[in-house]
């Protein structure tokens, strides 16, 4: 099936690379150059794709013709830093109006993250980037797989973590999980919106699903040796664990997790 494909790009750093490869497997491809241009398209939501990497410098309000954000794209807050700034997001929420193909909207994110993760996020550009990266796809554990991926590598350029020695892997892996398995219960109608804002000090990640939520005060303690066999419990823990700060939201669907550098300053000598 031909998808529509948007791509907002400022700097042309995935644009053209992407508009190739996807018009070769028969697809359809806008561009546009800056958010201006992208406010004015007034059917945004026509499109099954929308790809977004802008050069936001310092972060201005939010702002649309109507007052609020428009649909598919970043949702950039104000933040104090003196770091090169940037807003990249990749947008499928329309992607599932007809039947849902999760293997071709797989490839089609894997495409674009693959890409950027070896020609875009160069070391010596990521170095003194503060980048604000969001995700909004259909509740796909495949999908989850590839976000989480490139998100590794990104925080990882960033010196942030060491792979070998991270268990980040394990937090984000159970956190992207339980959104799709327990949040959103494997529907694909319903979205999953994943936040990362990462730089050298810190990564701070936000997953949300659209399921009712919960309450974490409730679950079973994994620790308790009546629930020794119970795997329930076990995941959130984990979490807990592993990340710096663990904050969940009222209704128990947003969780937002923070991982500070693990990097150790040179000793004095």
């Amino acid at each position: 099936m031909q998808r529509r494909i948007l791509i907002i790009d400022d700097h042309d750093d995935l644009a053209s690379a992407a508009e190739e490869i996807f018009v070769e497997l028969g697809h359809s491809v806008d561009i546009v150059n800056n958010r201006e241009e992208a406010l004015q398209i007034e059917n945004i939501e026509a499109y099954d794709l929308v790809i977004t990497d802008l050069d936001v410098g310092r972060p201005t309000k939010k702002y649309s013709k109507n007052g609020t954000q428009p649909v598919c794209l970043p949702n950039v807050e104000p933040i104090e830093t003196t770091d090169h700034v940037k807003a990249f997001k990749i947008c499928a929420s329309n992607f599932t109006r007809d039947e849902f193909d999760e293997k071709q909207l797989q490839q089609l994110v894997a495409i674009v993250l693959d890409y950027k993760a070896k020609f875009v996020d160069k070391m010596e550009i990521v170095q003194g980037l503060h980048e604000n990266i969001e995700f909004e796809l259909p509740s796909s554990i495949a999908l989850m797989h590839i976000v989480l991926e490139y998100l590794l590598k990104r925080v990882e350029k960033l010196g942030v973590i060491k792979s070998e020695q991270s268990n980040l892997f394990v937090a984000l892996d159970e956190a992207f999980v339980n959104a799709v398995k327990h949040g959103n219960k494997f529907d694909a109608k319903k979205l999953i919106r994943i936040t990362a804002e990462v730089s050298k000090e810190e990564a701070r990640f936000t997953i949300e699903d659209e399921g009712e939520g919960f309450d974490v005060n409730n679950i079973p303690d994994p620790l308790d040796p009546e629930n020794l066999f119970k795997t329930s419990g076990r995941g959130v823990l984990f979490i807990y664990n592993i990340m710096d700060e663990v904050k969940y939201n009222d209704r128990g669907n947003r969780l937002t997790m923070v991982k500070r550098s693990e990097l150790k300053p040179d000793p004095v000598i």
